[in-house]
């Protein structure tokens, strides 16, 4: 059982490209990982706050993933909601590399 506030490993450093997502699933959450074109890792809420549909399988361009049924955007650093349709932030979690394996902190 995670407990609040736990490190979770997601996936090795080298299973994301730069400008991509993965979808990454923990209990009955889900979440977007991204990695930056300068490589650093973001985590937020999966799920697109307009439609629920997985953000991991949006497009990643600069700081922003598009949602790819409605093309509503987040910047992924921060969760804010960027344009319509989606309006609503998503939340954002804290990630760590170490040993070239990433972490989520849940």
């Amino acid at each position: 059982m995670t407990k609040i506030g736990e490190w979770v490993e997601v996936c090795t450093s080298d299973a994301i490209a730069p400008e991509e997502a993965m979808r990454f699933s923990h209990g009955e959450r889900s979440f977007a990982i991204i990695r930056s074109l300068e490589g650093n890792f973001f985590a937020i809420d999966g799920h697109c706050s307009h439609e629920k549909v997985h953000l991991a399988d949006g497009i990643v361009d600069g700081n922003i993933i598009e949602c790819p049924k409605h093309f509503g955007t987040f910047d992924y650093r921060t969760g804010e909601a960027r344009a319509l349709p989606a309006c609503v932030d998503l939340r954002r979690y804290e990630i760590k590399v170490d040993s070239n394996v990433v972490f989520i902190k849940i």
